[in-house]
């Protein structure tokens, strides 16, 4: 009886390794469920963007309008919207393009220099994430996008007639169950050569989101970007979820410092979360 006894519970064991051993990091990983992973983090408003990359097969619709207002001279209004596309091998395809209603417009990338004043289609931009993390829902999650304008794509006067790509590391530390820090740094350049690279600014943000109950919740975002002159700001703003796959926003912010000092903005926008 004691021999059968022993044989059993070494063969629950044994069974009980197997299962464990064949399961994926998905399947073992605890934090899967958790409020931070399984809700909408998109990837506006503010600057900054989220080391969340979406799994393959599930879609992202995040659209927008943003009021821009700066101390002096004539405001901006402009819409858009990026579409970001889950694919394999942790990778992230990324589509956007705004529209300019009536500017001049700042331009976040070129220190302070204001867009061609005009009416009309903003460039096309396309790009990619590359997730770094060990799986999707780590709650350390590290992330590398790089994107840029597509030439002569958008209305005459603010389209571009050369690559400027982009790039940043995305990085997000999740605090507890529900709250999440989320920072970038990146760089961008008008061109290829290595004039241009020198030329183009580095930008960093460092931004704090969490829960206002089970259906709402804030962001702060704190940013600098910028070369030869230091542009740094803040944005601020609340969001609601009346359903698991809709989000929607409202934002503020203000240039602190540099050139824009004392600009407002203020921002509305919807997040759409399609497939699996």
């Amino acid at each position: 009886m004691r021999t059968t006894t022993l044989l059993a519970i070494t063969a629950l064991v044994s069974s009980a390794g197997r299962t464990l051993a064949q399961n994926t990091p998905e399947e073992r990983n605890l934090n899967i469920d958790a409020p931070f992973v399984r809700n909408i983090r998109a990837d506006s408003p503010g600057q900054t963007i989220s080391a969340q990359v979406l799994r393959p097969g599930r879609f992202q619709v995040e659209t927008g309008l943003r009021s821009y207002q700066p101390s002096s001279g004539l405001g901006s209004l402009s819409t858009g919207a990026l579409l970001r596309i889950g694919f394999f091998n942790s990778m992230e395809l990324r589509v956007s393009q705004g529209y300019q209603h009536h500017g001049p417009a700042p331009a976040a990338a070129a220190e302070g220099q204001p867009l061609a004043a005009g009416t009309g289609w903003l460039p096309v931009v396309v790009g990619a994430k590359f997730m770094a993390s060990p799986n999707y829902d780590t709650r350390t999650q590290v992330a590398v996008l790089v994107e840029s304008p597509v030439p002569n794509t958008g209305a005459p006067g603010l389209a571009t007639t050369k690559l400027a790509p982009a790039a940043r590391l995305l990085v997000s530390e999740q605090i507890g169950e529900r709250f999440g820090l989320e920072g970038n740094f990146g760089f961008s350049q008008n061109g290829l050569t290595v004039a241009d690279m020198e030329r183009g600014p580095f930008m960093g943000s460092l931004a704090l989101n969490g829960p206002i109950g089970p259906k709402a919740g804030f962001f702060v975002e704190a940013y600098g970007h910028g070369r030869t002159a230091l542009t740094t700001g803040g944005t601020a703003g609340l969001y609601w979820r009346p359903a698991p796959v809709l989000r929607f926003d409202l934002s503020a912010g203000r240039v602190a410092s540099g050139l824009l000092a004392g600009s407002t903005t203020v921002g509305a926008g919807l997040i759409l979360k399609l497939g699996r």
